[in-house]
């Protein structure tokens, strides 16, 4: 199973108005990142950087002047997210502004059942919060301290480790552990039943109950009766 995390960087709140200046994304299959990792600065056109904004991510107008728009790279976009899942910490802003990218130039837009957001996630198993993603990193014991200005790439690389901490984190480590030593190489959504062997010992092990145990184990199951469960098993030798 493919999933792309992900983040945008935007010229200011409104989608309406303001563009899309920054994506990246983080490729993961089967929960696990393959190393293959999108990073976009996109022209926005006419539109400039609001100062709220620029405070935020820090990317000017000027560093933008050279690069290609949303136009000149929606196939390089959407061939590297494919049929993947986009997950995103607060979803609903950057599915906003990548669909209302998407209908500028007259495509359809991402289907929110294509869609994870991660904040949900957060505030579903940690209802007190804060579910920040500077929170989260906290929580998790992620280090975010090269974390001085937002970035899509970067956050998307935090939010990866702290997805993969919320769905089962270290549990999922070692569901991949236990692949590996099998030789499993199941590429399909499903997981494959593995079968692992027991070992017998070659002798069983003394019993660590004393002779008086025993006796007084046998006395108080003969005052329980036939009726008493214990009676039915015999007590090895």
């Amino acid at each position: 199973m493919r999933e792309i995390i992900f983040d945008t960087e935007t010229t200011g709140l409104d989608n309406r108005l303001d563009r899309i200046i920054e994506i990246g994304g983080i490729e993961l299959f089967n929960h696990f990142p393959t190393g293959r990792t999108i990073h976009i600065y996109m022209n926005p056109g006419d539109q400039k950087v609001h100062p709220d904004a620029l405070a935020v991510h820090g990317i000017t107008d000027e560093f933008l002047k050279d690069k290609k728009g949303f136009a000149d790279v929606v196939e390089e976009i959407i061939e590297f997210f494919g049929d993947a899942k986009w997950i995103a910490h607060n979803a609903t802003f950057d599915m906003g502004f990548v669909n209302a990218e998407l209908a500028r130039i007259g495509r359809p837009p991402i289907l929110p059942e294509r869609v994870i957001d991660t904040l949900s996630l957060a505030r579903r198993k940690h209802p007190m919060g804060p579910n920040s993603l500077d929170a989260l990193c906290r929580r998790y014991g992620i280090d975010n301290s090269h974390r001085t200005k937002h970035g899509a790439l970067l956050d998307s690389e935090l939010l990866a480790e702290v997805y993969i901490e919320m769905i089962g984190g270290r549990q999922t480590a070692l569901g991949l552990g236990v692949a590996a030593a099998t030789g499993s190489e199941n590429t399909d959504d499903e997981t494959d039943d593995v079968v692992l062997a027991v070992l017998e010992r070659p002798r069983p092990l003394e019993s660590r109950l004393s002779e008086t145990e025993a006796a007084s184990h046998d006395a108080l199951i003969a005052k329980l009766g036939t009726k008493g469960i214990w009676s039915k098993y015999d007590r090895p030798n």
